[in-house]
């Protein structure tokens, strides 16, 4: 089985994470071969390199490059792969016709989030409704996503994001370092880990984390990630809190960060997007910590409230902070509820949980059309 991955770009991301994991879990199966394919020249994961794959470029010259139609023809045309699996909704979109016109299985991964505007004024909408009909299957990495962009159930799987726990190497982490190196002073430390783009809602976390500040003095947040609205963000902070609320920019070891935090928060701009399954969230689980996110979408899927942590209505920083403060001042409470959710990151969604259900995924789409449905139930997947 020839497999060609096709995604927008490389650069640090959940999604691009994910593809990541499943190419290095891939690489030791007997029977696999793949190629990948990308639209950009930067490549946060440098492990890429090292899988001993084909890795093809396809660079657009403008935001709507017509040629990457024939481009990717020809690639299919000489590599011949037996499916070809896209990571996002602009490869989607490149990806159909070409499926079409060459017979190549279509494994459509487009569906990472849940959209808000559900018509054609939503690009990412619109991409889903001319690529969905030309794949063989539509692989979401949550069920509240591939509700969202109505996707046809004959074709619809749901595979959660894997998380990698030999990312976690505790030994390797020097705490002090870190708190010498950003001035963290806190005896209690949250953390928020995402981009800096108008589908998080750093205005809440931040809003939360002064009314947290004016009561007490002991607690340090983290604001990790970086993006075009860092500088709105940090001009909210003011000399006042600076101490205590700290941006640190973008991280690639975001596991020696998480591994002195208390508490894990993922705010959402529900009014603009909504969430998959988080990485962040997955982080915050597989490192013990209580979770506090914003209700809705994937983040329902993954954090059960009451037990693993708290899911709080979208911008209300008023309920943000008062469950931060709760948990505060109760290590015992925060112990087990990180305990259970590390428990949940380790039964459900396991990187190797995630790597087999797209193997099967891979050979149900080689099967006839008619035997589809029913390989991919008898694999205990889909929706």
């Amino acid at each position: 089985m020839k497999i060609l991955f096709f995604i927008n770009g490389l650069s640090a991301g959940g999604k691009e994470r994910r593809l990541v994991e499943l190419l290095k879990g891939l690489r030791v199966i007997p029977g696999i071969q793949f190629e990948l394919v990308v639209m950009g020249r930067e490549i946060h994961y440098k492990e890429v390199f090292d899988l001993g794959m084909n890795i093809h470029y396809l660079i657009r010259k403008s935001k709507k490059d017509l040629s990457i139609f024939v481009r990717l023809y020809k690639l299919c045309k000489k590599v011949k792969p037996d499916i070809l699996h896209c990571w996002d909704s602009m490869t989607a979109f490149y990806s159909a016709p070409v499926c079409k016109l060459l017979n190549i299985r279509l494994v459509n991964g487009m569906v990472v989030e849940t959209p808000v505007k559900r018509n054609i004024s939503n690009r990412y909408f619109l991409r889903s409704k001319l690529s969905f009909p030309f794949s063989t299957f539509i692989v979401g990495n949550s069920n509240a996503g591939l509700k969202g962009y109505s996707a046809p159930e004959s074709k619809s799987v749901c595979i959660y994001n894997g998380f990698n726990f030999n990312r976690i190497r505790r030994e390797s982490y020097n705490d002090q370092e870190l708190r010498q190196k950003y001035d963290i002073s806190g005896r209690y430390i949250v953390a928020m880990v995402g981009g800096f783009y108008d589908r998080k809602d750093y205005d809440t976390y931040i809003k939360a984390a002064k009314i947290i500040c004016e009561k007490r003095n002991d607690t340090t947040f983290l604001a990790i990630g970086n993006g075009p609205n860092y500088g709105l963000i940090l001009s909210q902070i003011g000399s006042k809190f600076k101490g205590y609320i700290k941006l640190p920019g973008r991280q690639t070891n975001i596991e020696a960060f998480l591994n002195f935090c208390d508490i894990g928060v993922l705010t959402t701009n529900a009014k603009v997007h909504g969430e998959g399954i988080s990485n962040s969230i997955l982080e915050y689980m597989a490192m013990g910590m209580p979770v506090i996110a914003t209700v809705g979408g994937g983040t329902n899927e993954i954090v059960v409230d009451g037990k693993t942590g708290y899911l709080i209505p979208p911008s209300d920083p008023e309920t943000l902070a008062a469950k931060i403060d709760f948990l505060l001042n109760d290590a015992s409470l925060r112990k087990r509820m990180g305990e259970a959710g590390y428990r949940r990151i380790m039964e459900r969604f396991s990187i190797q949980k995630m790597i087999d259900s797209y193997l099967k995924v891979y050979h149900c789409a080689l099967k006839k059309r008619s035997e589809r449905r029913l390989c991919i139930k008898s694999s205990e997947l889909g929706v």
